[in-house]
């Protein structure tokens, strides 16, 4: 399991919370989510057990769309649950074992991201292929393309004018992830061990979920070549289908909005991606 980080935020104090069947032994860390998330040393069926404690913290977050999910899914890596509140306040789910690929790769001179992309294109695939009575997955202002406001403010009208131009008529529609990048995904000797956080679950947009998967976020340390994401695409294509361009449109779409959230040469890296792609 990655090392956790120490507090960085003010929190809700998880004493404070009536847990039905865990006592809390010790807080261990503070993992960056949106959402208040603990990882605890816990009492649970008199044995000690290591868990993540989430709590909703904000009026976005799905808790109970997440609990409805992992109670329905059937799929490998998934986070045992064990207890929620009864009004959805908080989950607690047992802890997998496992690293993120931002701390396997950056942390290991000469250890290439390659050899992780196929799989990680494989896993989502498989995902997307998953069948049962979903509800449709929430909605994120990600989804929408930003007024012509936004991109004459940071001076990428013609990408406007582009995806304006480009907007698909019609999107392929499964079961998805919804926030399946690396800080999600642990791995354990070479392998996907645990995805993580499914609040934004359900039957969605199948391209939109590769494209937030495959990006290039700030500090990340892969998915930076093309051999990346061809690899990645390869994985995907090893279990089912997708359109490329779709992908690229979704990719195009998200940049705006990542755009804003960089240093200089992550700016000038999307700006690079715009003048090959589109």
């Amino acid at each position: 399991m990655d090392k956790q980080p120490k507090k960085w935020r003010d929190t809700i104090d998880p004493y404070s919370i009536r847990f039905k069947y865990i006592e809390i032994i010790k807080i261990l860390g503070y993992p960056h989510a949106a959402n208040d998330v603990f990882y605890l040393k816990a009492r649970y069926k008199e044995k000690d057990i290591y868990c993540f404690l989430k709590s909703a913290r904000h009026i976005d977050a799905n808790i109970k769309n997440e609990i409805c999910v992992l109670n329905t899914l059937k799929f490998d890596y998934l986070p045992k649950v064990i207890e929620y509140g009864d009004d959805f306040s908080y989950i607690i789910t047992e802890a997998v074992e496992g690293e993120r690929l931002s701390k396997i790769v950056g942390e290991n001179k000469g250890l290439e991201s390659l050899s992780f992309i196929k799989e990680y294109g494989e896993t989502l695939a498989t995902l997307h292929m998953q069948k049962s009575d979903f509800d449709s997955a929430p909605h994120r202002s990600y989804h929408q393309i930003p007024d012509r406001q936004y991109f004459g403010e940071i001076d990428l009208l013609v990408v406007y004018d582009w995806l304006i131009s480009n907007q698909p008529h019609n999107t392929n529609r499964c079961f998805i992830h919804g926030d399946f990048h690396y800080a999600n995904i642990l791995w354990k000797n070479g392998h996907i061990n645990g995805i993580l956080d499914f609040e934004l679950a359900g039957i969605g947009n199948k391209e939109f979920d590769i494209a937030w998967a495959i990006i290039l976020r700030p500090e990340q340390k892969f998915m930076k070549t093309k051999e990346e994401y061809k690899e990645f695409i390869k994985g995907y294509r090893l279990k089912n289908n997708c359109d490329e361009g779709l992908v690229k449109y979704y990719m195009a779409q998200i940049y705006a909005k990542f755009y804003r959230l960089g240093d200089e040469r992550y700016k000038e890296y999307i700006l690079q991606w715009y003048r090959e792609n589109i």
